[in-house]
């Protein structure tokens, strides 16, 4: 069984999913630490961006499916941490991602002898109810195969609280934003909490030899209902209390998940996704006490997590921005669709303006429908998440050049009464700021 790097070294540590809401975190404190850390993943400019300096080793997760596929990746590193993962997709991709890549990587580091830090998820069993949790089971069950050939340490964290808004910490806030309201839905579900600094010491302290290899639940002593989180989550961030609560019926949970899966499909990872829901409904629940036994202490409870966490001006900002970016991609997207649809309805009477400046009527007509067809295009292209940014980008470019070319070839349309060209300067800021709102990260 290989040995622990003594704490004089630096430890070599790799770490998978780096650039992510708990890799990053983890990057950092390694950091600290005074660990020499890589982080592993696909995109080189998000990693350079989110853990700017630090080494990065290209890879996809799904092209490592053997345990000679990580030989190369992982010689000459003494600690491995695993914090990547996907909380929803097909059930073959989930076990690839999540079980059969982690399994090959365990049989890796046992053959070199690198410790491996799975970051998992507390209550993950394989009668778990979701896929996400049933295939995080299967991958902590494989890498515990190892132990006694390598260090292995299982970390399982319960809901994660930090700094920065991410999955199910991005959903209180945005919930806890609503004005006057609060809607709140599976209200009694029991959540044990941890701070995302608690589950960075706990790999600091699997890196520098001070937590002995094992299974841990990194989880607070006493579960709080998710209605008690939420309300906390609100005075943490400093919105007044809501005057009135909306018990959301479940057949209107069950619309907006399965809406969501359906945006999924898209690449919007909304985290009111079916299997974040049904995470939440079976309640997040694990054992404070090993951790408590081999530490000498536990995690911190909810009110001290955010008690130690600073709620400024640009959290409630981000807080509303959360709550408003669906609404803006929706009415942008609208906007766009309907502009192209009533110039191909209203063809003739859209070419006028073009035939009034001496435009031949079938160039008129062309034109029109050709800028009809750029709309609808780009209002289509917003709805898919990969090219949602560069088409705000689109409708910036394609308004300017509106802009212009009414400036040149009928410059009365400024002067109209009904203000058609006035009108666009508003859906040129919203094409704009909903650019920044999608920005990862």
């Amino acid at each position: 069984m290989a040995k622990s790097t003594p704490p004089s070294t630096a430890p070599r540590v790799l770490v998978l999913g780096g650039y992510g809401f708990i890799g990053a975190a983890l990057v950092r404190a390694l950091i600290r630490a005074g660990c020499a850390v890589a982080v592993f993943g696909r995109d080189a400019k998000m990693a350079e961006r989110v853990v700017p300096g630090v080494a990065f080793v290209p890879g996809d997760l799904r092209s490592f499916a053997k345990a000679q596929d990580w030989l190369a990746v992982i010689r000459g590193y003494d600690l491995v941490v695993n914090a990547a993962g996907q909380l929803q997709a097909s059930t073959a991709e989930l076990d690839q991602v999540q079980h059969l890549v982690i399994a090959a990587l365990a049989v890796a580091c046992g053959d070199t002898g690198t410790g491996l830090v799975q970051i998992s998820a507390a209550g993950a069993s394989a009668d778990s109810a979701t896929e996400f949790m049933r295939s995080k089971a299967a991958a902590d069950a494989a890498v515990v195969k190892q132990a006694d050939r390598t260090d292995i340490w299982v970390l399982k964290p319960g809901l994660v609280l930090g700094q920065g808004a991410f999955g199910g910490t991005a959903l209180l806030r945005m919930l806890a934003a609503m004005p006057v309201v609060q809607p709140v839905a599976l209200g009694q579900a029991q959540i044990q909490s941890v701070g995302l600094e608690a589950v960075a010491t706990a790999v600091c302290q699997a890196a520098r030899a001070a937590l002995p290899p094992g299974s841990y639940d990194l989880v607070e002593d006493q579960p709080h209902s998710l209605q008690e989180i939420l309300r906390q989550t609100r005075a943490w961030l400093g919105f007044a209390p809501a005057r009135w609560q909306i018990l959301l019926p479940r057949p209107l949970l069950w619309l907006t998940t399965r809406g969501a899966d359906v945006l999924g499909y898209l690449g919007w990872r909304s985290p009111l996704r079916r299997t974040a829901v049904q995470v939440l409904e079976q309640g997040i629940a694990g054992d404070p006490a090993p951790y408590r036994q081999a530490t000498g202490q536990g995690v911190a409870a909810l009110p001290q997590i955010l008690g130690e966490m600073r709620a400024g001006r640009e959290h409630r900002l981000e807080a509303r921005m959360l709550l408003c970016m669906p609404f803006a991609v929706a009415l942008l997207s609208l906007f766009w669709f309907l502009s192209g649809i009533i110039a191909l309805w209203q063809l003739d009477s859209a070419a006028l303006h073009l035939t009034a400046a001496g435009w031949s009527p079938g160039l008129s007509r062309t034109s029109v429908a050709f800028w009809a067809g750029v709309d609808i295009a780009l209002a289509l292209a917003l709805l898919w998440r990969p090219w949602a940014r560069q088409a705000c980008l689109g409708m910036v470019a394609v308004t300017l050049f509106y802009l212009g070319a009414a400036s040149l070839v009928t410059p009365q349309m400024w002067s109209d009464p009904l203000g058609p060209l006035v009108k666009t300067l508003p859906g040129l800021m919203l094409a704009l700021i909903t650019h920044q709102l999608l920005q990862e990260r």
